[in-house]
């Protein structure tokens, strides 16, 4: 599975540390005051249509009458039309089993900023910390808040967040990059999407109804595993004692 993601190196000692650091975390018995929370980022191409969509008649049988019944379906042109770029922002609490996702215009650092002091205030007001599991980015940081918000609300959200990433090449580690394949999958698909304020339509549908079915993650992949299946990539200890 790691693979599609890049290939580390061999006797990589950074890639084991961040991974068996973040695989520590997910062996974690659930404690709500200290909540593990994954963030993840995908990008996506927001696409018009240059002719309306045809609506074109089939058929198929009816299971009152069994006798051919007149459906429809769309037929898509080929042709589209380039409206830009969205990131989506994905997190996820798999043990809390909610996720929050929202598309932004752009991707920027004030852009992450502001999404992890919306969660801290609307998901994790009384925590005592946050645990949050992140791809290697230079955005993830804690100096990012200085950047972004008064000393005040910095001051209050940085010491909210411990932040743990991922290793190089690694980024199948973080669990909200599974959420994101669930909503490729169950929202996205191959529809074209014109503009951020539909995709956050979508988006906010599919949150709804995956949090209302109370849908978490079981994460099956432990340190032992890792030590036997992926030996190859730890170092020769200099010290066998």
């Amino acid at each position: 599975m790691w693979i599609t993601n890049g290939i580390p190196k061999l006797n990589d000692a950074a890639f084991v540390d961040n991974m068996e650091e973040v695989l520590t975390i997910y062996e974690m018995p659930y404690y709500p005051e200290i909540p593990v929370i994954c963030m993840d980022e995908k990008s996506v191409q927001l696409l018009g249509e240059i002719r309306e969509r045809i609506q074109a008649k089939s058929s198929h049988i009816s299971p009152d009458t069994q006798l051919p019944q007149p459906g429809c379906c769309e037929r898509i042109d080929s042709e589209y039309s380039r409206c830009g770029a969205a990131s989506i922002f994905m997190f996820t609490e798999p043990l809390g089993r909610w996720r929050h996702v929202l598309a932004k215009a752009h991707r920027n650092r004030g852009d992450f900023a502001q999404m992890m002091l919306s969660i801290a205030e609307k998901y994790c007001p009384d925590v005592k910390r946050i645990i949050l599991v992140a791809d290697n980015l230079n955005s993830h940081s804690r100096t990012l808040f200085y950047e972004a918000f008064k000393p005040s609300i910095a001051c209050w959200l940085s010491p909210k967040y411990e932040f743990h990433c991922t290793s190089k090449h690694g980024s199948w580690l973080n669990m909200a990059e599974t959420e994101l394949s669930s909503l490729s999958l169950q929202c996205l698909g191959n529809q074209r999407i014109k503009d951020v304020e539909h995709l956050n339509e979508l988006l906010s549908s599919w949150e709804i109804s995956r949090n209302r079915k109370q849908k978490g993650i079981i994460w099956h992949f432990k340190t032992a595993d890792a030590r036997a299946k992926l030996y190859r990539l730890y170092p020769k200890p200099l010290f066998n004692d």
